[in-house]
């Protein structure tokens, strides 16, 4: 795909806070991403729960450049604690993957993160994921550990990610 198509592509999405109405599509994401499942309920328990501004959704939005009636390109979930945000899905539609929208999530996480005063954001993925790891090495993220057979069906190790999100001062400076 051309440079301008990506532009474009990028230009007709919107990073908004997940809501109730986007679960279903989210689940679909899921279900066909192959991340471990979490399903409706899973979500929607975090919508109630108090990391609800750390879910977004990526939505198309230039009509014309829908596939079928699905509206949702992508997602991303994460919760805070101990000053460390831990992303735990992102994914994207088959269909429009490729074209900079998890970067556009990971973006608006990372900057979510920061002005919530996060100093660090890790994350885990499964070590033969390469698409994934590329793009989160080209966020920053760093592979920082591996967890032997962390994932399950198929059992896989888990590479940990971390980045940086406010970087420590120097007190020489």
């Amino acid at each position: 795909m051309t440079e301008p198509a990506l532009a474009a592509i990028r230009n007709d999405v919107s990073i908004a806070r997940m809501t109730e109405h986007d679960l279903l599509e989210v689940v679909q994401i899921e279900e066909s991403s192959g991340l471990s499942r979490w399903g409706w309920a899973a979500y929607y328990a975090e919508l109630q729960g108090r990391h609800s501004n750390l879910m977004f959704v990526a939505r198309i939005i230039n009509p014309e450049r829908r596939r079928g009636d699905n509206s949702l390109a992508g997602y991303i979930v994460a919760r805070m604690g101990a000053e460390e945000l831990h992303i735990n899905n992102v994914a994207v539609r088959d269909e429009y993957r490729r074209r900079g929208i998890g970067q556009k999530l990971l973006n608006k996480i990372m900057q979510q993160g920061r002005a919530l005063g996060m100093s660090v954001a890790f994350l885990e993925l499964r070590a033969g994921n390469h698409t994934a790891l590329a793009l989160y090495e080209k966020s920053g993220f760093r592979v920082t550990a591996r967890r032997k057979r962390y994932y399950s069906e198929p059992v896989e190790d888990a590479l940990v990610m971390t980045i940086e999100l406010i970087q420590a001062l120097d007190p020489l400076q």
